[in-house]
């Protein structure tokens, strides 16, 4: 399974780690088909670390601060997978503590500065075409869609 992220940057596709950690990719795609990323906003951007968006207080006339809104539930960790390595490209979910992810995620820039999150956070993805795109990426850029192809 595949997606696709377009952002006012460009388009990174991305595969899904469908075997390595179902239920965070399930819960992605649920939310990306329902349509809860579009518009919203990167509205975390760490140069050499991680691009962050998913927020659903990042949109254009929400009433929360960017980077504390969720989809109104959460999900569990899920870090035994043999893809559970942050580098470049990769996807992960971001949370507050463990077993708390929701819809926030995040790219890595490098491996440089995120080998500490291995064990700690969720990788799901991995950007495979538009890696150049992570490295546009400027806060407050759009998340315009993301679409997935099953």
């Amino acid at each position: 399974m595949k997606a696709i992220i377009k952002t006012n940057k460009g388009e990174m596709k991305v595969d899904l780690y469908v075997d390595e950690a179902p239920n965070t990719v399930a819960n992605f795609v649920k939310l990306a088909k329902d349509g809860l990323y579009k518009g919203l906003k990167w509205h975390r951007v760490l140069p050499d670390f991680v691009i962050q968006g998913g927020c659903p207080n990042s949109k254009d006339g929400a009433s929360g601060m960017a980077g504390t809104g969720g989809p109104g539930y959460q999900i569990d960790c899920e870090l035994d997978g043999g893809k559970q390595h942050h580098e470049r490209g990769v996807l992960s979910m971001a949370h507050a503590g463990k077993n708390t992810g929701g819809s926030q995620f995040f790219v890595c820039h490098s491996r440089t500065n995120t080998a500490h999150l291995d064990g700690a956070h969720t990788c799901f993805a991995k950007v495979t075409e538009g890696l150049e795109v992570i490295d546009a990426i400027s806060e407050g850029d759009s998340i315009d869609d993301i679409v997935i192809i099953d």
